[in-house]
């Protein structure tokens, strides 16, 4: 295995603006890669998920996921060619894609164990997505659980912008690989936040 992961951010429906954290660490993280889609608007699985696949298989070395939103469930669909390539996975706020009409097409979500380490991160008052929903999800995928009170859907609009919290998740996921610089690390990180 390489000596270094490579983060691969996966933004949810209608991509991640400035200011997300999302974007804020694709600035802070040195060859961070970031999944593109070609429509934000109306997402179809099939070009998601083959958009991500393709940015996994061209990354060096293992790699770390840190998706949000839309951006869970497509990486829970990524096939096992991708999946195999990644050790770890940070998933924020899961979106319910029966929900939404417009997401429907990335229904049924997958309910089968991803085979690398991964972390559902879900807020109390999420109004994409019920908490009970994201922990079945977690409980479903083999995912640590990280329940958050009164976050809404963890973005700008709920007040998350460098949201420390999660970067000490995403370096207790990137562990001995080392893909983090240390002088990328946010001073405020701490595990008291749980």
């Amino acid at each position: 295995m390489s000596t270094s992961t490579s983060i691969i951010i996966v933004p949810g429906w209608r991509d991640s603006g400035p200011g997300h954290w999302q974007s804020l660490w694709a600035e802070r993280i040195p060859h961070a890669r970031r999944v593109v889609q070609d429509d934000w608007i109306t997402p179809t699985r099939s070009a998601w998920v083959g958009q991500l696949e393709k940015t996994v298989l061209a990354a060096p070395g293992p790699v770390v996921i840190v998706a949000h939103s839309l951006g869970c469930i497509a990486t829970a669909h990524i096939g096992p060619e991708a999946a195999a390539r990644v050790c770890g996975a940070l998933l924020v706020a899961p979106a319910d894609p029966e929900r939404r009409a417009v997401l429907s097409d990335f229904a049924p979500v997958p309910y089968a164990a991803l085979p690398y380490r991964s972390i559902v991160v879900a807020s109390s008052n999420d109004p994409y997505c019920p908490i009970r929903l994201a922990g079945a999800y977690a409980r479903a995928w083999g995912s640590e659980f990280v329940r958050m009170q009164n976050a809404g859907h963890i973005n700008i609009e709920s007040g998350h912008g460098e949201w420390p919290l999660g970067w000490a998740l995403l370096q207790s996921l990137e562990g001995e690989h080392g893909a983090l610089p240390p002088s990328a690390a946010h001073p405020h990180a701490t595990s008291a936040a749980f």
